[in-house]
């Protein structure tokens, strides 16, 4: 009987050291340890210090390691993400995806919220939007997004109006043209080039950095309004992914003060952290 009993106490010492060993040891940190892939655009440092920042808070606080694929082109990151190349991407904003999903019959979705960053108008002519004159012309981009983007500006700068029910705004849905603006569409990439040409252009903020123009010495700002809430960029997953508890917790390590603070390191008002703001 007493053999008996230290047999039974030795399997219930050797069932706790078991468990033991998988509630504190290396059978929990095996399972716990994680790894997401993003796709990003390269050749940005600014972005590239607020990933380091996300990239610690994913790993002080969720176990997860970051890892990004970055890309020259922006039809790349969908590509990659719809075939498994990455697991995530932060690229693109939600008209951009819109329009991705529509023309390649892809089924990607946001999961979260990143910047948005506001195009401006600049000129060398004028220095007020009210100076712009009669038959002015304006240089706008030509890609069906940014230059909905663009007229949506011009529109909340009171220089037209667009038709009632507008979505993806074009020269034909505008509406009014109080001034008989002359609009101008050119390669996103060009517009910045233009400005010795044209009275003003609508401008995206990377090419302005390019161009080196200062974006305070514009003479209007894109509003964050109700206009401009499809101009927010985005965290992106395959749609069978979007309540994976990882990318989840990717998403919750991007949108921390500590990245805020980041952003507004980084660019200043050029870009803002777009998860908490209010659109009026």
């Amino acid at each position: 009987m007493k053999k008996k009993n230290i047999i039974i106490w030795a399997i219930v010492a050797i069932v706790i050291i078991i468990v033991g060993y998988f509630s504190f040891g290396g059978g929990q940190k095996k399972a716990a340890s994680k790894t997401v892939t993003i796709g990003i655009m390269s050749g940005v440092k600014q972005d590239d210090a607020i990933w380091k920042v996300v990239s610690k808070t994913a790993k002080s606080k969720y176990n997860i390691t970051l890892k990004f694929k970055k890309f020259t082109d922006y039809s790349q990151p969908n590509k990659a993400l719809a075939n498994g190349d990455v697991d995530l991407n932060a690229f693109q904003h939600y008209a951009f995806l819109d329009a991705w999903n529509k023309a390649n019959k892809t089924s990607i979705v946001a999961i979260g919220k990143t910047v948005i960053t506001p195009i401006r108008l600049y000129s060398d002519k004028v220095k007020k939007i009210k100076d712009i004159p009669e038959g002015a012309t304006i240089a706008v981009p030509n890609d069906a997004t940014n230059e909905s983007r663009a007229l949506y500006l011009l529109k909340n700068a009171g220089l037209i109006t667009l038709k009632k029910n507008t979505a993806l705004a074009t020269i034909k849905t505008i509406a009014k043209n109080p001034k008989n603006l002359q609009i101008k569409e050119l390669d996103a990439s060009q517009t910045a080039r233009s400005l010795s040409d044209v009275t003003a252009a609508v401008i995206n903020t990377n090419y302005a950095q390019a161009a080196k123009i200062d974006y305070k010495s514009a003479i209007y700002v894109e509003p964050v309004n109700k206009d401009s809430e499809q101009w927010i960029n985005i965290i992106a997953a395959n749609k069978k992914d979007r309540n994976k508890k990882v990318y989840k917790e990717v998403v919750k390590a991007y949108e921390t003060a500590k990245t805020k603070q980041e952003i507004k390191k980084q660019y200043g008002t050029a870009e803002i952290s777009a998860w908490d703001i209010k659109l009026k």
